[in-house]
């Protein structure tokens, strides 16, 4: 295969994917929590717009950004110390007229970048806190928590196509303002407003070469094909709570509260958090409209699976193979034939969408093939075919066949890694030894399962 044709084709797939998200999301709500420091970056002009393009196209966005390191300017500047304790600060009131400063200027910064890109924003007192109290014998003073989030408000500017942003301060019921943690709040934003997704960007990768060693059920871990570079792609919620549990854990406490709060957002009906480097290229847009995306993700919902093929699959699994038919690695199959036996067939949907697929024939009481395998080109680094042969042997397995076997041109090293064993024409069912093309002269292999 030419490589216009390898470029041409990946592009159109691109472009496929990206309406296929774009129609998903459109008119789900978003909430990002912007971390501290992006603003000061130079690609921050392109963060925001490319946020503003997820606004213009139907997507409903909220925005929290930190006020962390503009509070530690100001404070400097007016010579006031604040101590931290158990990774808060200690807000005293000689210092909350500074801190709200600093956060309602962090968030009029924001606002001025995006009308920079034609959207109209609004910064609101949406918030109600409460005292975060004495801890362990320290008093925290006007360091408070989420009370409440008067959605309905939120939700009222969205109507009118404002992106609401949320300053990382709330206030009680009589007026008196508390210092909250942008974290906190995003989430219970994402929680309250029923979000789609959670936004955590940061400046610099969360959960990479600290965590790749954790590899284990629930927790994925992806090597860039260009680079080497492993980082952990998904988390389930079950996985991030056992990593949570780890002692002795190094885990600072800034990513520690965005992994617990992911988990707190995605048991109360987040469909998914993000953890994004925000320094990034268009690291929002990769995320939002490809499967593949380019950060860190907890979800709670079955974001991969294999299952059997249906007719609506079909379409799918056929541009699938294509590449593959073209390079002669697999022999051409018709839409007719698949759907004569639509029963046979497995795919590995990610997120919705199609990328593998397999068959299992059976043939006489006793044996099975696994034919017609094929994974998505971008996607091939993942695994996905040698859980697509796992999947096809326990259905073998869980029919009493005693054992399966594969017809291969190219991929014999591939398939003595899984455990089958070479085999001659003599060896195949009888009835697959009459179809048995001698001119293409596939290699066999088997894999006895009893």
């Amino acid at each position: 295969m030419s490589d216009d044709f390898t470029s041409t084709r990946d592009e159109t797939d691109l472009i496929r994917e990206v309406f296929v998200y774009a129609h998903r999301f459109q008119g789900s709500v978003f909430v990002f929590r912007i971390g501290a420091r992006l603003m000061a970056l130079p690609s921050f002009p392109g963060l925001v717009s490319d946020l503003a393009l997820l606004h213009e196209n139907g997507i409903k966005i909220v925005l929290v950004p930190s006020g962390g390191a503009r509070i530690d300017e100001l404070l400097a500047i007016y010579g006031i110390e604040t101590e931290k304790a158990q990774g808060l600060r200690i807000s005293t009131p000689e210092a909350m007229p500074l801190i709200e400063m600093a956060a309602f200027d962090t968030a009029t910064r924001l606002m001025n970048q995006l009308a920079r890109n034609k959207v109209e924003a609004v910064v609101g007192n949406w918030v109600r806190a409460r005292s975060y109290g004495v801890r362990d014998g320290i008093d925290f003073q006007q360091t408070g928590v989420v009370d409440k989030v008067h959605v309905e408000l939120i939700m009222r500017s969205m109507e009118d196509d404002f992106v609401p942003i949320l300053p990382c301060i709330g206030w009680s019921a009589i007026g008196e303002p508390y210092n909250i943690s942008s974290i906190e709040l995003a989430t219970a934003l994402a929680v309250g407003m029923k979000a789609r997704k959670l936004f955590f960007l940061t400046e610099g990768e969360l959960f990479s070469s600290s965590f790749t060693g954790l590899r284990g059920e629930g927790l994925t871990v992806r090597e860039d094909p260009a680079t080497g570079a492993s980082r952990v792609s998904r988390f389930t919620v079950q996985a991030a709570e056992r990593i949570l549990a780890i002692p002795g854990l190094e885990l600072g406490r800034p990513d520690r509260d965005m992994l617990e709060h992911s988990v707190t957002a995605c048991r109360n009906g987040v469909e998914r958090v993000h953890f994004l480097d925000g320094d990034q290229e268009g690291v929002v847009l990769k995320e939002v409209f490809s499967t593949l995306g380019t950060g860190t993700m907890v979800h709670a919902d079955p974001f991969e699976n294999i299952r059997p093929m249906r007719e609506a699959d079909i379409p799918d699994v056929l541009r699938i193979m294509e590449p593959l038919i073209q390079e002669g690695n697999l022999v051409r199959r018709t839409q007719g034939d698949l759907q004569r036996k639509c029963s046979d067939y497995a795919v590995f949907e990610t997120d919705g969408t199609i990328r593998g697929c397999g068959a299992l024939h059976r043939y006489g009481e006793n044996w099975a093939e696994i034919a017609g395998l094929a994974v998505d080109g971008s996607y091939k680094h993942l695994g996905i075919g040698a859980r697509m042969v796992g999947y096809l042997t326990e259905e073998a397995k869980r029919l009493g066949l005693e054992g399966v076997f594969v017809l291969t041109t190219r991929t014999s090293d591939w398939f003595l890694s899984l455990g089958f064993q070479a085999a001659t024409v003599d060896e195949l069912p009888a009835e697959r030894r009459e179809t048995y093309d001698r001119d293409r002269k596939s290699r066999i292999y088997m894999k006895r399962l009893i």
